[in-house]
């Protein structure tokens, strides 16, 4: 056997004014689901606890650097300290830590980092620790020599340091990193005594003896990566022959460092620990494989490949849209819940059933204008990719609709492109696509894009040149119009591909700018598009401002609803000078899956923030309102606004969105989009929800909630009540006759119950079928009483008081002009 290395003490005093258990509680570490996405952040204390609860702790990314000397091929060991609170006084490779949020050098790497083996995050890290834990300086170590050769993902309770029910163990997707030095003179060392207690540059027969110590101990990671890839081919694979044609990493480390043989980036290695280390304070078993395996698996929707590892593909469901396509939840209330809503409920059988939207796809002069085939993919579609809103947009009147759909539709692909993180080899190769898009897409019949995308979105790429058909067949005034917007907005874009949104916007100029290119200029495009029709005035095409706030409103709804969605994708935009104010790790992911109240007060805090600060674009989105003149322009305008105030008031002060997608009601979406027929009811919802936020606020801060944001909401609300007020009395008056219609329509359905009903003691079941019977007729009855008296008041209003203008109406008095 070949003896050991002498051992290197540390004997620098630890400078720092920390203790161990402080930095546990500081440091913020990437919080993982099972294919390294990252969904969260928590503290390294709270993710490193083996408990009933979380029997492995958090799952989260960690790297492990292997420091070579090149010159003798010898691998530079450290021991863990004592005084380190998980899996102290182990040998281990040279450094092994973790990855932080909120650093001044970026640490977080997305999936385009991953892909091409980049991962500037991690080795920034390593840089970080490497002169922290051993006292390198920063100037010895060149982030571009490190080499990325892989992932595993593994789990070990620290029973052997803290027993059988250790409260102690790691987690972690662990990034192989591989460096090599000239020489051992080409670094310094000096470790630190709180992170090391010892080094040793060894051999591979070195190691392989201290293995072969039952003296010494090594961490479970350690011998994991050793075993499986570095020594005696645990990596090879055998070619026609039988022969093998890898080596480990450590038997030749000048191919390891120049080539990309031994690379793989799409794989996460799954491993359970050696028996010694299961268990723990939550008595976890083994993961991968058997039974383990299966419930990982079917939580997030993974499939199993030879037991051990697992092919990296798409999280979830592709048919969902919000949640990340599937890999988060959606908060949604229970059907008993929703139930308990009798108006909401009434609102949906009237809009499903008695008064739907009205299409206009069929009419004379589409039908006649464009190609029915084409024309069918594209409403199809537009079911797939926005259900919602195609009923408002399919409600616009035929000389609109059309151009509305197409205009749509264009930029949900160029936004597809845009949002796709995977797909392009560079991000110059995307900025490209999106400049090129409207002299590409909108010119070539042919032109198509595939396997970009998720879902109907890459559906919708593929199978553009149906698009383009119906967009072709456009007055050129409209085609002008998208083409001008398309080019725009993709300059938009292509200027924010670049920027590293993982942690958010900069500020809120930039957040405002941004929203400007998505969504302010789709409000500049639509409003062209209404002058060009003709059904609205020339005038309207030039206002700019209000038709930028407008989009700003809806897009900051999005956005603030959207925070956990986003924050996983790798792509937020909350900005940082809101936020950082309340997060203590300067982390965006702070506020995600919040433990403590600390964490939840910070998050209502900056949601409050940002809530209000969409609530102050209000005055000028009933602004924009109230200068249309035909009826379906507004309805199809209005509803999305309404749509977002409700949704703001469901956001404020609401901890879901740091844990989920939050939606409204469903009956509620109903009845807004039934309300939102004139300026009287848009300015009701309006104070509604207005009034709705004021009442949350106060009683947050009766509780003793402090909410620095609390003075400007209630200016922003009260601004809105004031230019609401007038309209919405009217639309309370009319709220008040409409109970009294529910309660005489019950009471008519009491009375037809009775007058029906005659009991007969022939037949208990002939009974029960005629009490069934009646009250079905009864019921049928009361809400068509309840129709009829709505339907009434609803048009007595719009006839005494509307300015708005049906499009048939506006072409008629059009047409007797000329």
């Amino acid at each position: 056997m070949t003896t050991p290395p002498p051992t290197t003490s540390s004997t620098q005093p630890w400078n720092a004014a920390l203790t161990q258990s402080q930095f546990m509680e500081r440091d913020t570490v990437l919080v993982l689901d099972p294919l390294d996405n990252v969904i969260s952040s928590a503290s390294k204390y709270q993710s490193h606890v083996f408990s009933p609860t979380a029997p492995r702790g958090i799952l989260h990314r960690a790297f492990s650097v292997f420091l070579f000397d090149a010159s003798t091929g010898e691998l530079l060991l450290q021991k863990r300290a004592s005084t380190k609170i998980t899996f102290p006084n182990v040998w281990t490779n040279t450094c092994c830590s973790h990855p932080l949020h909120g650093m001044e050098k970026e640490e977080v790497d997305g999936v385009e980092d991953v892909r091409v083996g980049s991962v500037g995050g991690v080795k920034n890290a390593a840089v970080r620790k490497l002169v922290q834990e051993l006292g390198m300086k920063e100037e010895e170590i060149k982030v571009e020599e490190f080499k990325f050769l892989t992932r595993l993902h593994y789990w070990a309770a620290d029973t052997v340091t803290h027993g059988n029910k250790s409260p102690w163990g790691e987690h972690e997707i662990d990034y192989v990193l591989f460096l090599t030095i000239p020489s051992k003179d080409a670094i310094t060392l000096n470790p630190h005594p709180d992170e090391v207690d010892a080094t040793k540059w060894v051999t591979q027969q070195q190691l392989l003896t201290m293995f072969d110590d039952e003296k010494l101990l090594f961490s479970p990671w350690f011998r994991i990566i050793v075993g499986r890839w570095m020594i005696g081919g645990g990596n090879e694979a055998a070619g026609e022959d039988g022969e093998k044609t890898k080596g480990g990493w450590w038997d030749d480390l000048n191919r390891t460092m120049t080539t990309d043989d031994f690379c793989d980036y799409t794989t996460i290695h799954r491993f359970d620990p050696p028996k010694e280390h299961m268990g723990g304070g939550g008595d976890a078993g083994v993961m991968f494989d058997g039974e383990g395996w299966e419930v990982m698996a079917m939580e997030y929707g993974e499939k199993a490949k030879d037991g051990e590892k697992v092919e990296e593909g798409v999280v979830g469901d592709s048919s969902k849209k919000q949640g990340a396509y599937g890999k988060i939840k959606t908060h949604k209330e229970s059907k008993l819940n929703q139930l308990c809503h009798l108006n909401e409920v009434w609102s949906a059988i009237t809009l499903l059933y008695l008064q739907p939207l009205q299409s206009n796809l069929d009419s004379d002069h589409i039908q006649k204008t464009f190609d029915e085939s084409d024309l069918q993919f594209c409403n199809e579609i537009l079911c797939k990719v926005s259900r919602s809103f195609a009923a408002v947009i399919r409600q616009l009147p035929s000389q609109l609709l059309v151009d509305v759909l197409i205009f749509y539709l264009v930029l949900r692909a160029l936004d597809t492109i845009e949002d796709d993180m995977t797909f392009f080899e560079s991000n110059e190769d995307k900025v490209k696509i999106l400049l090129s898009f409207h002299k590409t897409a909108l010119v070539d019949p042919n032109w198509t894009m595939m396997g970009c995308g998720e879902g109907d979105e890459r559906r919708l790429l593929e199978e553009f040149p149906k698009c383009h058909s119906v967009f072709a067949a456009l007055p050129e005034a409209s085609r002008k119009v998208i083409s001008d917007i398309t080019l725009r907005m993709a300059t938009g874009m292509a200027e924010f591909v670049n920027k590293d949104l993982g942690q958010g916007t900069s500020d809120i100029s930039q957040y405002n700018r941004y929203c400007h290119f998505v969504a302010g200029l789709v409000g500049e495009g639509l409003s062209r598009l209404f002058s060009v029709s003709g059904l609205e005035s020339p005038s309207l095409a030039g206002e700019l401002h209000l038709s930028d706030q407008m989009g700003l409103f809806l897009q900051k709804t999005n956005i603030i609803r959207d925070y956990l969605e986003d924050y996983v994708d790798g792509r937020a935009f909350w900005p940082q000078s809101v936020w950082k104010k309340y997060s203590p790790s300067g982390d965006l992911g702070y506020f995600a899956n919040p433990t403590t109240e600390e964490a939840k007060n910070a998050g209502f805090h900056c949601i409050n923030e940002l809530v209000t600060d969409a609530l102050e674009l209000v005055p000028d989105c009933l602004s924009y309102l109230s200068k249309l003149h035909c009826a379906e322009i507004f309805r199809f305008c209005a509803i999305p606004q309404v749509m977002a105030i409700a949704t703001l008031d469901k956001c404020y002060h609401n901890g879901d969105v740091f844990t989920g997608v939050v939606k409204i009601r469903k009956g509620m979406s109903c009845m807004l989009i039934n309300d939102t027929t004139d300026v009287f009811g848009v300015h009701g919802i309006f104070y509604r929800f207005a009034t709705s936020i004021i009442r949350k606020a106060d009683q947050e801060r009766s509780k003793g909630f402090v909410d620095p944001s609390y003075d400007r909401t209630m200016k922003a609300c009260r601004t809105i009540l004031e230019l609401t007020e007038a309209e919405a009395k009217q639309v309370k008056h009319a709220s008040l006759v409409n109970g009294t219609m529910i309660v005489a329509s019950s009471c008519a359905a009491a009375a037809a119950s009775c007058l029906a009903y005659k009991p007969s003691t022939s037949s208990t079941n002939k009974n029960s079928g005629a009490v069934v019977t009646t009250a079905a007729t009864a019921a049928m009855a009361s809400f068509g009483i309840l129709s009829f008296f709505k339907t009434y008041l609803v048009k007595r209003r719009q006839s005494v008081v509307s300015s708005l203008i049906p499009a048939a109406k506006l072409c008629e008095k059009r047409s007797q002009v000329e």
